[in-house]
């Protein structure tokens, strides 16, 4: 939401805010973006901080670091080009991997995740920051880089539960919201260690 005050409304007497309001478009522009995410996720931050809500989970991307997938061997797995690959050896981006936005809707993304640590040292609030995978309705791989990028709905609800489980210690935390795929990019050992996700699904179980 673009307005304050109705954020503000929103959350008013919550103890927990799971932020998914946005621009979900890759494609979206610029203008779109700073309009539409940015304002929405530092009023949500701002609202929040003002409310006294103990958590707020934030929907980043996996976008912020999107640039990522030119290089080797990781354009290689979402290519579904795997020869001469071994998946156990993949080195798989965690969050202190430097930000790589894609586009301006990753951009927007990094602004949040930055916004967010912003308002837990300066203002502490607990916030962690989800950098999600490929969310879709069909619940499984529609084309080959979701093999490696897919979270499946049940491993994301674990996730979002597992964030507003954690314990008040966590005030800040980038995880990746992946599922258990074979040829997964990102790294969910930190989640797991942090905040004991331990994802199901593999998206291999589609072939």
């Amino acid at each position: 939401m673009r307005k304050l005050r109705r954020v503000e409304r929103a959350v008013e007497g919550m103890d927990f805010v799971v932020d998914l309001a946005a621009n979900s478009d890759i494609d979206a522009s610029w203008e779109s973006v700073l309009r539409n995410n940015v304002a929405a996720t530092f009023n949500c931050l701002e609202a929040a901080r003002r409310a006294g809500v103990t958590r707020v989970v934030f929907a980043s991307s996996n976008h912020v670091v999107g640039l990522y997938e030119r290089d080797e061997p990781y354009a290689s797995v979402v290519a579904g080009e795997y020869a001469g690959l071994d998946p156990e050896r993949l080195p798989r981006l965690t969050s202190t991997a430097p930000i790589r936005p894609d586009s301006g809707y990753g951009v927007g993304k990094a602004f949040g995740e930055a916004a967010a640590r912003f308002y837990a040292e300066e203002h502490g609030l607990s916030v962690i920051c989800l950098r999600i995978g490929t969310v879709n309705h069909e619940n499984r791989p529609t084309h080959v880089r979701q093999f490696a990028t897919l979270l499946t709905h049940r491993d994301l609800v674990q996730l979002v539960a597992r964030c507003i489980e954690a314990p008040a210690s966590v005030g800040f935390g980038i995880f990746y919201g992946v599922s258990h795929n074979t040829w997964r990019l990102w790294d969910i050992e930190e989640a797991r260690a942090a905040i004991g996700y331990d994802p199901v699904d593999d998206a291999e179980r589609w072939r």
